[in-house]
């Protein structure tokens, strides 16, 4: 069966729908940075999605096209992910969309290498014809956070990031968010194919011990 990170990572990608504290090791990710409206038609978000699809699944089918990474083994491509954040703004304006800036991810099995996403990239853009020239292979230790599973609307997510604070407030933590540290964003649910009510959204925020 192939190696799920969903199943075999709750803690990181399946929190209940209450606040929890959680230490974040290094990951690596395929990532691709951008700006502007997410729900452009043609903007660079939706591309962003595309380049990363196609290099996550590209990756993941390396045995099929000839290309032995060392510590291969079957698993299941992780959930799209995204870190977001607005100029001049603090926290995040819902009614900004045109302010985004983000960083779009996809995590890569620890057994890919920096020459494993250079093959992926140039097999992409031979085969496909998509432009990899955004894409990077970014490794990130967001360590101590706070998450939550947040089940609706991303316009709703405010409400559920007050409850993230308010328990921040009742445990001596407070928020962390840096130029390195931003609002983390993991999508269960295809948009596309489920309800906005119905959809899950795991929303991670860095944090820090509070000083007295």
């Amino acid at each position: 069966m192939a190696f799920d990170y969903k199943k075999e990572y709750k803690e990181f990608y399946m929190p209940k729908n209450k606040p929890e504290v959680v230490d974040v090791p290094a990951m690596n990710y395929i990532a691709v940075r951008g700006k502007g409206d997410p729900n452009e038609e043609g903007g660079d978000y939706k591309q962003s999605i595309s380049i990363l699809y196609s290099l996550a699944f590209t990756i993941k089918m390396s045995p099929k096209a000839g290309y032995k990474m060392e510590g291969y083994f079957e698993y299941v491509v992780p959930p799209l992910e995204g870190f977001w954040w607005q100029e001049g703004i603090e926290g995040i304006d819902y009614g900004k969309k045109e302010k985004f800036q983000w960083i779009s991810v996809i995590r890569l099995p620890d057994f890919v290498t920096r020459d494993d996403f250079r093959w992926a990239v140039e097999e992409v853009e031979r085969k496909k014809k998509i432009d990899c020239s955004k894409a990077e292979f970014l490794s990130l230790q967001e360590g101590l956070c706070v998450q939550i599973m947040h089940i609706g609307p991303y316009d709703d997510e405010p409400a559920t990031i007050a409850l993230m604070n308010e328990y921040l407030e009742q445990n001596g933590y407070e928020n962390d968010m840096t130029d390195n540290r931003r609002h983390h964003e993991i999508y269960l649910s295809d948009a596309r194919r489920v309800a906005p009510e119905r959809c899950r959204t795991v929303i991670r925020h860095p944090i820090k011990k509070r000083e007295a």
